[in-house]
C-alpha cells in the first residue's frame, strides 16, 4: 500500500449497541427492550431480596413505533444500549407516494425516507405546503431510521 492511498469512507467499526450496567440508566435514557431501541419512560428499583439482587423494572417507548415495552433486570447485570444519533435535514420535496427528499448542512440529499404517519406526518405535509423551508429530525439506531419531528426553519 503506497502513501497516498486515499480511502472514501472509514468507519470504527461501532456497534449499533454498548452494554451499560442497569442501574446506571436514567429516566428518557435509551435503552434495548425486547430487541427494541426504547425511550426510557419509568424506572424503578426493588430492594434486594432473599436471594440478593435489587431487581430495575424499566418501562419504555419504542422511538420508531411508539409501542410500550416493560423489562426486570437485575441492577449488577448489563443491559444493551442503542446508539441513537439525531439529525436535521432541510425538507426539499415530498413525492406522491409518500417518500421525502431531504438535504444535510453538506448539500447532499437522499430520497429514502418516508412521511411519518398520523399527526406528525400532517404537520410536515401543511407546513410544507404553507412555507417551503421545514427543518425535519431523523432519529437514527440499530440500522433504523425515522421522521420524529419537524420545526419550520428561521431565516
Amino acid at each position: 500500500m503506497d502513501d497516498d492511498t486515499v480511502f472514501s469512507q472509514a468507519s470504527a467499526g461501532a456497534s449499533a449497541t454498548y452494554p451499560a450496567q442497569c442501574s446506571s440508566l436514567r429516566k428518557n435514557g435509551f435503552v434495548m427492550l425486547k430487541n427494541r431501541p426504547c425511550k426510557i419512560m419509568e424506572m424503578s428499583t426493588s430492594k434486594t431480596g432473599k436471594h440478593g439482587h435489587a431487581k430495575v423494572h424499566l418501562v419504555g417507548i419504542d422511538i420508531f413505533t411508539n409501542k410500550k415495552y416493560e423489562d426486570l433486570c437485575p441492577s449488577t447485570h448489563n443491559i444493551d444500549v442503542p446508539n441513537v444519533s439525531r439529525s436535521d435535514f432541510m425538507l426539499v420535496d415530498i413525492s406522491d407516494d409518500g417518500f421525502v427528499s431531504i438535504m444535510n448542512d453538506n448539500g447532499d440529499t437522499r430520497d429514502d425516507l418516508r412521511v411519518p404517519e398520523g399527526e406528525l406526518g400532517q404537520k410536515i405535509r401543511d407546513d410544507f405546503e404553507k412555507d417551503s423551508s421545514v427543518i425535519v429530525t431523523v432519529l437514527s439506531a440499530v440500522g433504523e431510521e425515522a421522521i420524529v419531528a419537524s420545526k419550520l426553519a428561521t431565516n
